[in-house]
């Protein structure tokens, strides 16, 4: 099996949010497992770890009624060949995406994922393509590649990682920019504008989420951003899968950013080191109180208007807080006064250090994580695996990763409305669980035992790829 992994972004080369871990990891799996899996991802300007590639050729993209040129370069990470497709004009700029041409941008490198197949000794069996960057590659694929024998047998997936994010732009810039002429536009025009992830849904052969539950929320209105009848319609071809985790890479009997290493065995002596490390770091009372910590963007969509209305109340309660995160000023600013207000008691970073993050990993007794909708979510794993039970809201991949421990087995702590009682009444429990020794020990234990490897969602993601393989 061939597997072809079309990504904006993967670590370690860029990353920007969960897609480059998602893009890391599962191609590694794949290949542990004997499958041939490569990514391929546009070079760009700061990409990590650039000594590492090697010049492979260049050649022409068409790009509307024009041609851009392309070069390849390749690296090998971990046993997975990585393709990089260059163009300065497009990609050698600061970050990733928010650029006026973010269309034409991954509009090329759609046809120029395609176009490469032509110079490297690799024909794929599946090309799976990743949210909106990539979505043209199955609509490019049937228009104007399928006749020829090079690609005829090839078949496409197409992972949605957030339906938020479609890219959607007028209609003008489907001919001149996009190469796609009229008679083919209603293959991407939905609800009056172009729509890249339309036209993927259309025309992929099979369309995956990033966990079961999230394939389930986008066929409803308040989940889908207007896609919920395509995505009704298109039904059949639809599943979830739920993501995992590097295990290597988040591993609290390694990792060299926590204060102490521990593992299932000694985790009691590790936390506890790890707890007063972070205690010190944010300059917070040592009495014996619980440390509840979140780290995210703070936006409204990870819950933090919830979080702000019970986070005084938490506080009062003999709670500890740690917050890590930056993104809406009136979360920041709360915060930050929270933290003001509450000496010795409330934590708070405004901004993202992934060194500090794994220490609150470590350090924090449990971790928040009430969002409005979750697709994944990847850091409830992470928590997980450092022994730090999670409160989350029962939504997309934090319901199907996180039970609720209270009325008998479980990994953690969970409440379904989106309404900050319950979210509060799923700390206390949390609290008055933590105050439980013997309890509290045998959870923390229990998900340090929870296996959220990507060896487990790779064995679900080659039977996709082996029904995909077989479909015509």
């Amino acid at each position: 099996m061939k597997i072809l992994y079309a990504a904006s972004e993967a670590t370690p080369f860029a990353k920007s949010g969960g897609l480059a871990d998602v893009a890391g990891s599962l191609p590694k799996a794949l290949v542990k497992d004997g499958v041939d899996a490569r990514v391929i991802m546009p070079l760009y300007g700061d990409l990590k770890l650039r000594d590492k590639l090697e010049y492979v050729t260049n050649y022409s993209v068409p790009v509307g009624w024009r041609s851009q040129y392309c070069g390849l370069f390749k690296a090998e990470v971990n046993g997975v060949t990585y393709y990089f497709l260059d163009n300065e004009y497009y990609f050698k700029r600061r970050g990733l995406y928010g650029f006026y041409d973010d269309g034409e941008r991954f509009a090329f490198f759609s046809r120029a994922v395609l176009e490469t197949l032509f110079y490297i000794d690799f024909t794929p069996d599946i090309i799976n393509c990743n949210d909106w960057q990539t979505a043209l590659v199955p609509v490019y694929l049937n228009l104007y590649y399928r006749h020829l024998d090079k690609f005829n047998r090839i078949k496409t997936i197409f992972t949605i990682h957030n339906i938020a994010y479609q890219g959607k732009y007028g209609t003008d810039i489907l001919e001149d920019t996009c190469g796609i002429g009229r008679r083919d536009q209603h293959i991407v025009e939905y609800d009056g504008c172009a729509n890249f992830m339309k036209g993927a849904i259309e025309t992929a052969d099979k369309i995956t989420t990033v966990s079961p539950t999230y394939a389930q929320e986008i066929l409803d209105p308040w989940f889908s951003y207007g896609l919920d009848a395509l995505l009704r319609e298109k039904q059949y071809k639809l599943c979830g899968i739920l993501n995992g985790i590097d295990t290597e890479a988040n591993d609290p009997a390694t990792d060299p950013h926590i204060a102490f290493n521990y593992d299932v065995n000694n985790f009691e002596e590790g936390k506890a080191k790890c707890k007063e490390a972070l205690q010190d770091k944010f300059g917070l009372d040592k009495d014996g109180s619980p440390v509840f910590a979140m780290v995210s963007r703070m936006v409204g969509m990870k819950g933090f208007d919830l979080v702000q209305s019970v986070a005084d109340g938490l506080v009062d309660r003999g709670i500890e807080l740690v917050i890590l995160g930056s993104g809406e000023s009136q979360y920041e600013n709360f915060f930050s006064d929270l933290c003001g207000r509450h000496p010795g008691r409330v934590g708070t970073y405004i901004g993202f250090e992934p060194a500090l993050s794994q220490e609150i990993y470590a350090g924090a007794d449990a971790f928040i994580m009430p969002s409005k909708s979750e697709p994944c979510g990847l850091a409830q794993m992470v928590a997980c695996r450092y022994g730090t039970p999670p409160i989350i809201r029962e939504t997309g991949g934090l319901r199907d990763s996180i039970h609720d421990c209270t009325l008998g087995e479980g990994n953690g702590f969970t409440f379904a409305g989106y309404s900050a009682h319950e979210l509060y009444d799923a700390c206390c429990r949390a609290q008055d669980r933590y105050y439980s020794k013997e309890d509290w020990n045998n959870l923390i234990k229990y998900d340090m035992e929870c296996d959220f490897s990507w060896d487990v969602s790779a064995k679900s993601y080659e039977g996709l790829y082996n029904e995909t393989a077989n479909l015509w």
